[in-house]
């Protein structure tokens, strides 16, 4: 049923279609941006498509590519037909593609995540806020040239009234990565902390620190070994019984 959806929209927007794939049965059609917002909407509303459950939107962020930096990818699903369709597009940065909030009303916080995340606005949403960060905070985080040491604004503790909150985290709770040097307080050391900074400090991977981790990796150890035993005592045999 994917591949009639892909059918009908070249059929519908002929060249306007940039591209189509199935890769590993996932069927996708890229579209320019200024066609974004209208593909959609004939997406949700042909009665031959009727893609009417929005899945997800999220964006790929690209920095080295000249052409438009950001992919952004809608993921849609038919519960009349159980055909599932991803529409891209592709952004430069400082564009801001149409809203689909008013086509699936789930559209509203994922295009305010992909503003929060990775700084693209959406024309004609009703309200282009972050969602996940404070409005103080600067950039965007899922940008691929975020500085990893990037120290953010400390924002005074707001007293909100007949509301229970927690206290602000200190300097070793939360995750104060930015403001903690990692590095000078790992070196010689084998303790992970983040994936980057054990790659950084060429550290063993690990599969946790916990002691639940430590009983599952001693199992699979015992289990290993036993494997192994059990390998060696079928070759031996089988050694003998071949003469050698």
């Amino acid at each position: 049923m994917s591949q009639a959806v892909v059918d009908r929209l070249n059929t519908q927007f002929g060249e306007r279609v940039l591209e189509t794939s199935d890769a590993f049965g996932d069927h996708e059609v890229v579209v320019a941006l200024k066609d974004w917002a209208e593909v959609a909407q004939f997406m949700k509303d042909d009665a031959d498509i009727r893609m009417d459950h929005f899945i997800d939107l999220t964006a790929v962020d690209y920095p080295e590519r000249e052409t438009a930096r950001f992919d952004l990818v809608l993921m849609t699903r038919s519960s009349v037909t159980c055909a599932r369709i991803r529409l891209r597009t592709y952004v430069k940065d400082g564009e801001e593609p149409g809203t689909l909030s008013s086509i699936w009303s789930g559209a509203n916080w994922a295009e305010r995540e992909v503003w929060d995340m990775f700084g693209i606005k959406f024309a004609g949403h009703p309200d282009m806020r972050r969602i996940l960060l404070y409005e103080e905070f600067v950039g965007h985080p899922l940008r691929k040239d975020y500085p990893i040491d990037k120290a953010q604004p400390l924002v005074p503790y707001r007293e909100v009234d007949d509301i229970d909150k927690l206290p602000p985290f200190g300097i070793e709770e939360g995750q104060p990565f930015a403001r903690i040097d990692w590095e000078s307080r790992l070196a010689g050391g084998d303790d992970q902390v983040s994936p980057a900074i054990g790659v950084q400090q060429g550290q063993r991977r690990t599969l946790s620190d916990s002691e639940a981790a430590r009983h599952i990796q001693a199992r699979i150890d015992a289990r290993m070994a036993k494997e192994a035993e059990a390998a060696q005592a079928t070759e031996e045999t089988t050694g003998e019984g071949s003469g050698e």
